[in-house]
């Protein structure tokens, strides 16, 4: 092959040529099958805008400040409709987490950042389980977890979001949660 992308045949000697030929004088051509072969699927573009306009959508249901008491720790929410045999199959482990967010390290802002764009991008590729790991708080001052009440709460507000529960403790326990999400055609 050259750089243009085309192959050539190598240059053969006369003779070999003329046998090549010999060959392939009894050859018969195949007869036409008549399928009808389709053309390649065009998908219809899609305006980035779209992608912006949505992913700041979702960062925005993310409302500040929390407004529960401090005290009172969410282990589950379900979205009204939901009903709890779903939020009891979560809780057993009968979903499979198919993305994971970890947010371990991060400042509330960068966490809630990440967060609206991990929810945006499992939107788009339809991921249904989600794990999002908030951290237990271990390696924070007072040892008390900065992130675990604000993830719960941006997650209440998501429109996205039909449920979650704490971690199995086998998945990050007290320090993650299994999040399940609107299916595309819901």
């Amino acid at each position: 092959m050259n750089k243009g992308g085309k192959f050539h045949a190598p240059a053969l000697p006369c003779e070999e040529r003329e046998l090549f030929r010999a060959e392939l004088d009894d050859v018969v051509p195949l007869t036409p099958h008549g399928r009808v072969l389709p053309s390649p699927v065009r998908l219809p573009p899609v305006p980035l805008s779209l992608f912006h306009d949505e992913r700041a959508l979702i960062h925005e249901s993310l409302h500040d400040p929390i407004r529960w008491d401090g005290e009172t720790e969410e282990t589950s929410y379900v979205r009204p409709g939901i009903t709890r045999q779903t939020l009891r199959r979560i809780r057993r482990g009968d979903w499979m987490a198919q993305a994971e967010l970890d947010l371990h390290g991060l400042t509330r802002a960068e966490a809630k950042r990440e967060l609206s764009d991990f929810l945006f991008e499992c939107k788009r590729r339809s991921a249904r389980c989600v794990r999002i790991i908030h951290g237990k708080g271990l390696g924070s001052k007072d040892r008390e977890p900065v992130l675990k009440l604000h993830v719960r709460h941006w997650l209440t507000q998501c429109d996205e979001v039909l449920a979650f529960v704490q971690a199995r403790p086998a998945d990050g326990g007290s320090g993650a949660v299994v999040v399940l999400l609107k299916s595309p055609n819901y």
